[in-house]
């Protein structure tokens, strides 16, 4: 039976959104499976993965459910205020500050190649982003070859360990949040385009007897910047620098479809002021997202060739736009019943929504950005030389393994 109001169709989708979800996503990735050479590059299927908070009504129910019950309490928050301190205004006491109002989390899987979602996760605005990926693999089952690829946030020996276990691989940018062993020193990387097999073993693991990852350390130069990046594939045929750093530059498309999806669809602050309406609202809009970019995809890929800035050449996903793809629905959805005129239909206006493709003679940045004084540099790795006592401690579980 339909639903004719808009209480019902809440009630419907807040009672079955946990049983469609998981269906439709399997459905997405057979449809983005049949797009053809997009699904894999150079061999991988590349996932991205990142984070991101949305804004939620200040209600009662919305605040009990995503709210952090320590918010101000924590070491970050400490650091902050010893920070700041004495460069903030003396706080009213007849008007003191709100608490943080409630914001919701979300963790999304995304691939880099399709430039589409393919797995997102909701949860209260102190949620763990790794604990939040993990759980998505494990329910999700990726496809072979799967490479994902993350910034600094994804680190860690439990992370990369069950990324491993899952028979998965990973390229993630570290610095000096992460603490690696080696034989060769900091004179080994002083050059980009330096790399080296390095050892993930930390203080936990060795005394739980655990065996060290094995990984591979890659330094590059983005722009002006040297990044590192560390990666279980040791191989460098399999993964050579030159795909690690295509790798890296595309994985920067989740933070233009998160901002597509903040901006565009305008869910930067969501509507429902019901904590369980609120993340069915959320779910259905990545979800809307996805499926909207998936036409217009199709429609694009199923040309031959294109010309953009006065060239021929084969249509590529990162030219899609999300912006001209939802003006096109909007258009068709405003007269459903009226016949279009050629030219005009859904099917040429979704295959003409790609971005503009003039060359830009200015800097795109805001000259108002403000300094973050707060947000330090990443900086380099912790490269430790690996002594003669951890040498036979991994002597001996390299021998208790085999044995």
């Amino acid at each position: 039976m339909a639903v004719s109001t808009y209480q019902g169709m809440m009630n419907a989708l807040v009672k079955w959104t946990p049983q469609f979800i998981p269906l439709l996503c399997q459905l997405l990735h057979g449809c983005m499976h049949q797009l053809g050479r997009h699904w894999r590059t150079n061999g991988w299927v590349p996932l991205a993965v990142d984070g991101f908070r949305s804004d939620a009504p200040r209600t009662q129910s919305n605040e009990a459910a995503f709210c952090a019950k320590n918010y101000g309490k924590g070491n970050r928050a400490r650091y902050g205020r010893k920070k700041s301190k004495g460069m903030r205004r003396k706080r009213n006491k007849e008007n003191p500050p709100h608490p943080q109002g409630p914001q919701v989390w979300v963790t999304m899987i995304w691939h880099m190649a399709l430039r589409l979602p393919w797995l997102w996760k909701v949860g209260p605005s102190n949620s763990s982003e790794r604990h939040h990926a993990e759980t998505m693999i494990e329910l999700g089952k990726c496809p072979e070859n799967t490479l994902f690829c993350a910034d600094a946030g994804f680190v860690g020996f439990p992370f990369w360990s069950h990324l491993l276990r899952e028979g998965y691989d990973f390229l993630v940018r570290v610095g000096a949040n992460v603490s690696l062993l080696s034989d060769l020193g900091y004179c080994h990387f002083q050059e980009a385009g330096s790399e080296g097999i390095v050892l993930c073993w930390p203080r936990s693991a060795r005394k739980s007897a655990q065996a060290p990852l094995r990984l591979r350390l890659i330094r590059i130069r983005l722009g002006k910047t040297d990044m590192w990046l560390l990666t279980s594939v040791l191989d460098p045929k399999r993964l050579t620098q030159k795909l690690a750093e295509q790798f890296y530059r595309m994985r920067w498309g989740v933070e233009v479809e998160i901002r597509g999806l903040k901006q565009t669809l305008d869910r930067a602050k969501l509507r429902c002021r019901d904590s369980h309406r609120l993340m069915v609202e959320l779910e259905w809009s990545i979800l809307a997202m996805a499926v909207a970019e998936l036409f217009a995809l199709k429609e694009q890929l199923a040309v031959k060739e294109v010309k953009r800035q006065g060239k021929k050449q084969k249509p590529d996903p990162a030219h899609r736009s999300l912006a001209q793809t939802m003006r096109a629905l909007r258009e068709c959805l405003r007269q459903p019943l009226v016949i279009p005129v050629p030219g005009r239909d859904l099917a040429t206006l979704l295959r003409e929504a790609v971005t503009d493709d003039y060359v830009r003679q200015a800097d795109k940045r805001a000259r108002y950005r403000p300094k973050n004084h707060d947000k330090k540099p990443l900086g380099d790795p912790k490269l430790q030389h690996l002594t003669r006592r951890l040498r036979s401690q991994l002597q001996a579980i390299v021998a208790e393994t085999a044995a």
